[in-house]
């Protein structure tokens, strides 16, 4: 019924010679002996064995595939017929071999060799599971993932290092990239939007590393994250009037503090009229306006040739007639153009970038502007950066795995050589539940903005009363 998926002359499966063990002993007939081991060890060895003869099973399974399937004509079939093909050509080898299977295994069977066809392995259940937000590889056999802040350990692995390799060829060929030991590492962007990077041996020693930071697919509003507690109604009031009156925000943290998602939740207080133009490395702002022009950089081809930097379209996107300006993340000689396009009209400009504090951002601002080659008097360069960066939003990833915006920091302008700052909302920390959460609060500094008579100017009267601490309980 399926022959038009087959290769020519293969629409039956050829015998091949039984593997010994598969002929002695299918699986569901298989028995140990449990009178040496407690029945604990016993239970383990066992769901390894089956794992070990799964796995052995889908590697032959996958080569009969690969022989017998056509896969041009692949293209144009829907998923019924691919997973029928899939059914009748694995179950022609399981008979051949004498295996015998279980219902659940069967289709877990089939279902894997499913994503190796079609997918990216044993990848693909990771990717298709909303819960994960991190897929992390060290390697063929540890896979970790991140789920709400904690990393754990998965019992998922490859077979060997051949074929995680060949999962990384699979992701970088279709999109244009190559990964091999003249160029050992990669960065790529998959089909859902999901930012991928490897690096393969000799860089890495004990085999591949691939970290995939998957898209997320829903838009987490202002509402969404004051009700997961990562900042208050009162400080989003503050921020909303910040935006609107296009105050030029930075919002600093570490890997995996929420950076992007905090831009993105921003993003949603600037009016709907405004021309805005976001520039990344990897695409992953969702802006929620109607006016809106991505931009995303580019590396080299395989002949070292045609790299389009963020300071490349940076500079572009200066002659397109923006309002505002938003670059995703900010890290390297891009600095200069965004100062610049800060202090030359182009006000409510937003960027995130790698600091610890509202402080040591505005180190990096000032260290990223020296590696870029450009010499500047240092008070003049902070003269510059205290023109054209208003606020600095700082957000942090607790221990518990919980994002919170923990300093809402102002720039209010030069005392000599130093830029002076003010904070004018901040995240307590009281102490740690005994189910490991931590227990805080955010409260505000009580130094009123020093941008309030601008919010009120631009119709944001904001209450005095929320910038008034909390009493101490």
């Amino acid at each position: 019924m399926f022959s038009r998926y087959r290769k020519a002359g293969n629409t039956t499966v050829e015998p091949t010679t039984p593997q010994p063990e598969a002929k002695a002993a299918p699986i569901a007939a298989r028995k140990s002996n449990p009178a040496s081991k407690p029945a604990q060890a016993v239970a383990v060895d066992k769901d390894k064995k089956r794992k070990e003869r799964m796995s052995e099973l889908k590697v032959e399974l996958h080569k009969r595939l690969l022989d017998n399937l056509n896969l041009s004509a692949l293209e144009h079939a829907t998923e019924a017929d691919l997973r029928q093909e899939i059914v009748a050509i694995s179950g022609e080898a399981l008979d051949e071999m004498a295996v015998v299977l279980n219902k659940d295994e069967r289709a877990q069977l089939h279902q894997e060799l499913y994503d190796e066809v079609m997918g990216l392995g044993p990848l693909e259940p990771l990717l298709k599971d909303d819960s994960v937000n991190d897929i992390l590889v060290n390697g063929p056999r540890q896979i970790f993932i991140e789920r709400s802040g904690k990393l754990e350990l998965t019992d998922i692995t490859f077979k060997d290092e051949r074929h995680l390799l060949r999962i990384i060829d699979k992701i970088v060929s279709a999109v244009g990239r190559r990964v091999d030991e003249s160029n050992p590492y990669v960065d790529a962007r998959l089909a859902d939007g999901s930012r991928f990077n490897a690096m393969i041996p000799p860089i890495a020693v004990d085999g591949s590393l691939v970290s995939i930071r998957k898209f997320k697919k829903e838009k987490l509003s202002v509402d969404d994250l004051v009700r997961f507690g990562a900042f208050t109604e009162e400080m989003a009031a503050y921020l909303q009037a910040a935006v609107a009156t296009r105050l030029n925000i930075i919002v600093s943290g570490g890997t995996g503090s929420g950076k992007t998602t905090t831009l993105n939740a921003l993003s949603s207080f600037i009016d709907h009229s405004e021309r805005i133009l976001t520039i990344e490395d990897t695409a992953e702002l969702q802006l929620q306006q109607t006016h809106v022009g991505r931009m995303e950089s580019r590396p080299p081809n395989v002949e070292g040739r045609g790299a389009v930097t963020q300071r490349d379209c940076l500079r572009n996107a200066l002659r397109m007639r923006p309002d505002r300006i938003i670059v995703g993340e900010t890290r390297g000689e891009e600095v200069i153009d965004m100062l610049q396009a800060m202090n030359t009209g182009h006000d409510g400009s937003m960027t995130t970038i790698h600091a610890n504090s509202a402080r040591d951002a505005v180190s990096r601002l000032e260290n990223m502007f020296s590696m870029a080659g450009f010499e500047m008097p240092i008070k003049a360069l902070r003269s510059q950066i205290a023109s054209a960066v208003h606020l600095i939003v700082q957000a942090s990833r607790l221990q518990d795995g919980s994002r919170r915006m923990i300093s809402v920091t102002e720039i209010t302008g030069m005392e000599g050589d130093v830029i002076s700052m003010q904070e004018v909302f901040r995240y307590e920390r009281l102490g740690i539940a005994p189910d490991g959460k931590i227990i805080g609060r955010f409260t505000p500094t009580g130094i009123r903005s020093a941008y309030a008579d601008r919010f009120r100017q631009w119709g944001y009267d904001l209450p005095a009363s929320i910038y008034e601490p909390i009493a101490a309980e």
